[in-house]
């Protein structure tokens, strides 16, 4: 039995869900630790483009830290650390190099970075450029090193020298995400929800632009931030800037269908699933995604996800009756409240930090104060 522990996260984000996918995330993890009676307090920077569009002001189970400069908090996040049983660091943190100085100087919390863009991680590694949340990519001084992607970017974390490495994937919260009345102003046969972004556009074309181009009777619709002006829109093609979290149960129930589209930089590494396919299935919103390796470990192919490497494909699953489509959404909704929830994550987050404490652990226990 994992007892009552304090954990202290420098993250991105976790007030703004514009333009990233960490915030629900965090906010889901975040709940459920909390009602597991887990004390969390969050700091994230108060950056202008965030600040601009946030959709939460606090965390109802939580504490946030809005800072300016890490310098403005530096007192109170040594505070919080002095007595905290985990400290957390994350991929894209602005601070997140120095808040993990002050953790290691610490001396006394488990140190943990989660890196929620393994593949971008790896990829600026291999290229022997600097990675901007990592201090010259000393994976080492963490005890342990959690990792959005699984498969065989565990091995390549390895190799740069982390002591431990465990996945922690994505996931959706059932208390925020699950089957409502549909809503019109998001019906649509094929839906798509996600940002833009340059290495999911050639898929997007051909699972979603071109089959809105066959199928001029349907209506599809794209929900996300940053779409350029030359994206290739359609008459059928209908699009929503911005769909804040609560109001993705109501997007989803509203699709006759919905893509899931996974970034090639994250495909290529395979075992990358999306947040987006869980809050979906939560939804009990029929699924066609694109494939990527590992993506069968965590809905089975057939009969709980479609699968499209094309746009005949795509069409394919398009054209399956309500029925089909219905048992599909089913099967997928029961297999995310068995091993995908929110609940679930958390538990597997607090078993890895329970697995290190051995000696090291009790030893990091017993030390420092957090600095001057």
């Amino acid at each position: 039995m994992v007892l009552s522990m304090k954990i202290v996260i420098f993250g991105l984000t976790v007030s703004s869900s514009w333009g990233n996918g960490h915030a629900t995330l965090w906010r889901g993890l975040i709940n459920a630790l909390a009602r597991l009676g887990h004390d969390v307090t969050f700091f994230e920077r108060n950056t202008d483009f965030y600040a601009e569009n946030r959709d939460v002001e606090a965390l109802n189970e939580a504490r946030l830290v809005l800072y300016d400069s890490l310098a403005d908090a530096l007192a109170e996040a040594r505070r919080e650390l002095k007595t905290a049983d985990v400290a957390i660091t994350t991929s894209y943190c602005p601070d997140a190099i120095a808040a993990a100085r002050l953790m290691h100087d610490c001396g006394r919390p488990l140190s943990v970075f989660y890196d929620l863009d393994t593949p971008v991680t790896l990829a600026l590694a291999r290229q022997g450029r600097a990675v901007p949340w990592l201090d010259q990519t000393r994976l080492g001084e963490f005890d342990l090193v959690l990792s959005y992607t699984g498969g065989r970017a565990l091995e390549e974390l390895m190799a740069l020298g982390a002591r431990r490495v465990v996945p922690l994937y994505g996931h959706a919260d059932p208390r925020a995400h699950g089957r409502v009345g549909e809503d019109a102003r998001f019906a649509a046969d094929l839906s798509w929800l996600g940002t833009w972004a340059a290495d999911r556009q050639g898929t997007l074309e051909k699972l979603f632009a071109a089959p809105a181009r066959a199928r001029p009777h349907c209506k599809f619709l794209l929900g996300g931030a940053l779409y350029p002006q030359n994206f290739p829109w359609t008459p059928n093609i209908w699009f929503v800037r911005h769909v804040p979290p609560n109001l993705h149960p109501a997007f989803y129930s509203s699709s006759r269908l919905t893509l899931n589209i996974t970034r090639d930089t994250m495909a290529e590494m395979g075992w990358c699933p999306s947040g987006r396919l869980f809050e979906a299935a939560a939804c009990r919103a029929p699924v066609v995604s694109d494939w990527f390796d590992g993506l069968d470990e965590f809905f089975a192919p057939g009969s709980e996800i479609l699968i499209a490497r094309d746009t005949d494909e795509a069409l394919g699953a398009l054209d399956m009756s309500d029925h089909e489509l219905e048992r599909i959404a089913a099967a997928a909704h029961a297999r995310f409240h068995a091993d995908h929830t929110s609940a679930r994550r958390a538990e597997e987050m607090l078993a890895a930090f329970e697995a290190p404490r051995g000696p090291v652990f009790a030893h990091k226990m017993e030390a420092g104060e957090c600095g001057a």
